[in-house]
């Protein structure tokens, strides 16, 4: 391909309808196959990390990381330069893309020539495209040149899709749905691309400006609490701030006080006025986590202050008017808790006016490969290795496990996937593949309970049969048995001790006790 047929393919698709994620990728395409190298990426700049939006030749998960200028020198070199940057085969700054192009079929071998420029919109950095190659000399004078022609239509075709998602946005925004810029299905924490997690952000997005109370439904460590931060600031309440509440973690006896707050004297200790969440979050919203393990005490202040907008301090003679969105948060099923009495019926009405299912990892199917490069250039740059990466046959693996624990055990398992890898001999200059035996997942799977939501509160009732290793003794079986359920019962609470206590029956400092005397705990 020569460089004006490449120049007169980016013009026809500039003004063509193509989607904005294909005209992007063709771009890619087109720039790969003019200078026949290894790998192209478009990195945006956000703040001070650059995010890739479209990749070729690349592992899938790179779209899923965030590179921090600050730790990748190749790439601030590239971002602080007008012009196209240049680094030889010799270079002795670690490359970010390392073990991660596809050209090698996946073996983890060194970038060798590496070439880039920043792109700029309106006189402003917007980010960088890298070009990537293994084979040494692939980027001469002349290829140099003709990046510093292409880089204006490729400009062009960045500015195109950013004009084309603004005007998304206006569009929705005149039917009162308020965003805060940017790509309308991209959010720089919520990491996905899956058809699951894009109908999920366009509703958020829809209900944000509702004021209606909001209810998350979601599998233990789906990101309840992410997805309400992110309805929050899609919402009018933005500038305000958002209060987290974590109903499990408040003892009864202070659950009023800390809600609603007191005057002084309420109660022996209260020696000034305190003022509770809900005036905390004057303006903005309330976020009630774990909404289910609210007692049934406060259940009623709570639909008191949902009805008339009002709290009254614990001591004080009159009520307060607050202003609060309310977003509450279960991974019960609430209607099975009306059911047995531990919820009120007028309270669930009220807080899921406008339930939203959050669906769990398993259904969001290459999500999890993006949310592992997430989660892996994390730990690369945590633990101050050159490269970090997944060999074919451990991303198989990912895709193929069920994740009972969702996007919170995906973090987990490659946290301890990369300390394994270093703790038996990874240099931190070599390419560190992680491969399935170090994710461990065939020992995880004896965990996996996924039922649906309806059917989790009474999981803990449900038959568990355990084999069970021969020549163990009947106190080291009872051990092991008690081992499994105080971890399976804080992965169904998200490592909260108070829940996993009271779905086992027990007070929680004795379980805290007990799990010391197991090896659970320090």
């Amino acid at each position: 391909m020569t460089l004006i047929t490449a120049l007169l393919m980016i013009q026809a698709d500039l003004a063509g309808e193509l989607p904005a994620g294909i005209r992007l990728q063709r771009l890619l395409g087109t720039v790969r196959t003019l200078f026949g190298c290894g790998a192209v990426a478009l990195l945006r700049l956000e703040g001070d990390t650059l995010r890739p939006i479209a990749i070729d030749g690349l592992a899938r998960d790179t779209l899923g990381r965030r590179f921090a200028v600050k730790d990748h020198p190749r790439l601030a070199a590239i971002l602080s330069q007008r012009g196209v940057t240049c680094f030889d085969h010799d270079s002795a700054l670690p490359d970010p893309y390392d073990g991660l192009v596809l050209e090698h079929a996946g073996e983890p071998l060194p970038v060798h020539d590496c070439m880039g420029i920043a792109l700029l919109r309106d006189g402003a950095a917007w980010g960088v495209l890298t070009l990537d190659a293994l084979q040494i000399g692939t980027f001469d004078d002349d290829a140099r040149a003709a990046l510093e022609q292409l880089a204006p239509s490729i400009e062009a075709a960045v500015r195109l899709t950013q004009l084309e998602n603004e005007v998304r946005v206006l569009r929705l925004a005149a039917t009162n749905v308020r965003h805060d810029g940017g790509t309308v299905y991209e959010d720089s924490e919520i990491v996905g691309q899956s058809e699951a997690i894009t109908r999920l952000l366009h509703e958020l997005k829809v209900v944000a400006d509702s004021d209606l109370p909001v209810l998350l439904l979601g599998e233990t460590g789906v990101g309840k609490e992410l997805f309400a931060h992110t309805l929050h600031r899609f919402s009018r309440r933005a500038a305000k701030p958002i209060i987290h509440v974590n109903c499990a973690a408040l003892p009864e006896s202070l659950a009023e006080s800390e809600l609603f707050g007191h005057v002084r004297g309420a109660f022996s200790g209260a020696m000034s006025d305190r003022p509770g969440r809900f005036e905390a979050a004057e303006g903005g919203t309330l976020f009630l986590d774990e909404v289910g393990e609210l007692p049934l005490s406060i259940q009623a202040k709570l639909l008191r202050t949902l009805q008339n907008g009002e709290v009254q301090r614990l001591g004080a003679d009159r009520p307060l008017r607050v202003d609060v969105r309310v977003i509450a948060a279960t991974n019960r099923s609430l209607s099975t808790h009306v059911r047995d009495g531990l919820f009120r019926a007028d309270l669930y009405h009220r807080l899921s006016v406008y339930p939203i299912p959050i669906p769990p990892l398993r259904e969001r199917g290459n999500d999890v490969l993006l949310l592992a490069g997430r989660f892996i250039e994390l730990n690369r740059a945590r633990l101050g290795l050159r490269s970090l990466r997944l060999s074919p046959a451990a991303q198989a693996a990912l895709l193929d496990y069920r994740w009972p624990g969702n996007v919170r055990e995906l973090e987990h398992v490659i946290s301890r996937a990369a300390l394994k890898a270093v703790s038996r001999g990874a240099a931190r200059s070599d390419i560190v593949t992680l491969e399935p035996e170090l994710l461990d997942l065939d020992a995880r799977s004896g965990l996996d309970s996924h039922a649906p939501i309806d059917a989790i509160a009474g999981a803990a009732e449900a038959p568990h049969v355990t084999t069970i290793a021969a020549g163990l003794s009947l106190r080291e079986v009872v051990e092991s048995s008690q081992r499994e359920a105080i971890r399976v019962a804080l992965l169904r609470h998200e490592d909260n001790w108070a829940g996993a206590a009271r779905e086992l029956g027990v007070d929680a400092s004795n379980l805290h006790k007990l799990a010391r005397r197991l090896g659970l705990k320090n």
